[in-house]
């Protein structure tokens, strides 16, 4: 298990499952979500996409231990007064990170959007130095993104902001898009983007045993079918074929939830 002040691993069920396999390991970032920091919204789109109400973050531990709450607002916190200081302390996690996956042997995947929705790839500049050459270079000066600064780490993330799939991404960011039935508008512009960019769709049901009907027979979305795949076995998105639908199914909260953000 890593534990850095911004970064952890081995602290969700669903990771540890694809770290069992021995080849990754991955660490999360949690965020206070959508506007629980009083400093900002992480979660631009969680009005439109109803997902507040059965957020993941009221799910598991942090459900339960009111200083992980606490701890999440801070670093939510610090990212808004103290965004140059935060990004730097950032990129000695993921260092740290990156010596230890070394140490144990395994490739490190980094997820930065645990409970949160930031559009990491602009906007967040970082800067990093080192003492040494590696195999992609030395790395000194100013990177445009984290992604740029450790080539050597897999990002992914889920997120609700669809334009976001029109984007062309680093190498080593993958993203799956999460749809909402919330609202109409928002619904639309999911399935827009998913049929113009061919990007992966998660999909929250209401019970595993819908979730797993429908990867039986697959998940129409206008006049597209596509295959629905179990995404609870693993959180390694970036392994999934293309062109499927992550499969999901709801768990805390979010099994009452009427939002239409939960399916079924």
């Amino acid at each position: 298990m890593f534990n850095g002040s911004l970064i952890r691993s081995g602290g969700n069920a669903k990771t540890i499952k694809g770290d069992k396999a021995g080849v990754y390991e991955t660490a999360i970032m949690y965020l206070a979500p959508a506007s629980q920091s009083l400093m900002g919204n992480v979660c631009p789109m969680a009005g439109q996409a109803g997902c507040e109400e059965g957020c993941l973050s009221k799910a598991g531990r942090a459900a339960i231990f009111n200083s992980i709450v606490k701890a999440r607002i801070a670093k939510t916190q610090r990212y808004f007064k103290h965004r140059a200081a935060f990004m730097a302390e950032l990129v000695k996690n993921i260092e740290a990170f990156v010596r230890y996956c070394e140490r144990k042997g395994v490739k490190p995947a980094v997820r930065l959007n645990g409970t949160s929705d930031i559009q990491w790839e602009f906007g967040h500049p970082v800067y990093r130095t080192t003492d040494f050459d590696t195999e992609f270079g030395p790395w000194v000066g100013e990177y445009d993104s984290i992604f740029h600064a450790f080539p050597e780490v897999q990002f992914y993330d889920y997120t609700k902001v669809y334009k976001r799939a029109y984007r062309k991404l680093p190498a080593n960011y993958a993203l799956t898009l999460s749809y909402s039935n919330a609202h109409p508008a928002y619904s639309m512009a999911v399935q827009t983007a998913m049929r113009e960019t061919g990007i992966n769709v998660a999909v929250v049901y209401r019970t595993k045993e819908l979730r797993d009907a429908h990867a039986a027979r697959g998940y129409g979305i206008f006049q597209e079918v596509r295959p629905v795949i179990d995404g609870d076995e693993t959180d390694m998105r970036f392994t999934d074929p293309k062109g499927v639908i992550v499969g999901l199914y709801a768990k805390g909260p979010a099994r009452r939830d009427t939002t239409g953000f939960v399916v079924g």
